[in-house]
């Protein structure tokens, strides 16, 4: 989370924890799980996470602050008291492989209007902002762990509105970063639907594709839709959204031909990338798939009951 924001989640979230088998699918469906999982939540809705230098008078109970690699993972959730009253108000996550967060519990939170100024609403203009781009590779050299995430939960809402079909990435650096991932999760095959990028302040693509990759609002989360709001759409992380239609200043080429031999430029260097490709994370697509009502038709569930990371 950017410093000042935040985000609620509909969806139960923490503990109690009831397996799948005990519950049945109809239960299951009522907490918005759709497809076998090893264990349902069956905990509080509407759980908000803001980031931790955000987070005040609070404090750790140390007998719940459990977790790996000297870190915090949550497991023991609530692991933060008010240090007014002493009740467990929210879950600190700070552990390798974990996003570094602060949950607050709905029930033991109230909104208490803060007498600052608010900001200004973040909107479809802020995807132009050269800012809110996020470059898919960090700075340590390893693929942005948002982009990972991002590209999880997009795949798992690509398969369910091509119901598995095979299908055609526009060229460009939706192929370049994107394609591997996608020939891995959707199969090849004749009569593929169509990709193409769409969305506030770029033309729609003619023909028209079969289905549109579009951002997610920077403040809402919800997909943007095309005028007619016909098309299939699969949201995408805004930021990496943006990336995608509009990663910079690219290195120039000749018009005609190559450079002259020994003629060397060094002032637009390639992109760097790291040595494999680019993957989604296992469990942003797994828990995005198993919530989409659509993965109960008969050809989803087949490919969900095989799939395997």
């Amino acid at each position: 989370m950017e410093p000042g924001t935040y985000a609620a989640d509909p969806r139960p979230t923490g503990p109690p924890w009831r397996l799948w088998q005990d519950v049945g699918e109809e239960a299951a469906a009522q907490q918005g799980v759709y497809a076998p999982l090893n264990s349902v939540s069956f905990g509080a809705r509407g759980r908000i996470v803001i980031a931790p230098g955000d987070s005040r008078s609070m404090a750790l109970i140390l007998e719940k602050c459990e977790g790996y690699c000297r870190g915090v993972d949550g497991r023991a959730e609530p692991n933060l008291a008010c240090t007014g009253c002493g009740l467990a108000v929210a879950t600190r996550i700070d552990d390798c492989g974990s996003w570094q967060t602060v949950w607050l519990e709905p029930d033991a939170v109230v909104r208490r209007p803060s007498g600052l100024p608010d900001g200004p609403l973040p909107d479809w203009a802020d995807l132009e902002r050269a800012e809110h781009r996020v470059p898919p590779v960090e700075p340590d050299g390893s693929w942005s762990r948002r982009w990972e995430a991002a590209l999880g939960v997009a795949l798992a809402h690509l398969v369910a509105a091509t119901e598995n079909h095979p299908v055609t990435l526009p060229a460009g650096p939706v192929t370049e970063l994107l394609g591997h991932a996608v020939a891995r999760y959707l199969p090849p095959g004749p009569d593929p639907h169509s990709v193409g990028l769409a969305g506030p302040g770029i033309p729609e693509p003619l023909p028209r594709p079969d289905v549109l990759l579009v951002p997610r609002h920077p403040g809402t989360g919800e997909p943007w839709r095309p005028p007619d709001r016909e098309a299939t759409v699969v949201p995408l992380d805004s930021g990496v959204w943006a990336y995608l239609t509009s990663p910079g200043e690219t290195s120039p080429t000749p018009a005609t031909g190559v450079l002259p031999e020994g003629v060397l430029r060094d002032d637009y260097p390639l992109a760097s990338r790291p040595w494999y490709p680019l993957e989604p994370h296992h469990y942003a697509f797994r828990d995005t798939m198993v919530g989409l009502p659509a993965i109960r038709g008969p050809r989803l569930r087949r490919y969900h009951d095989a799939y395997r990371p």
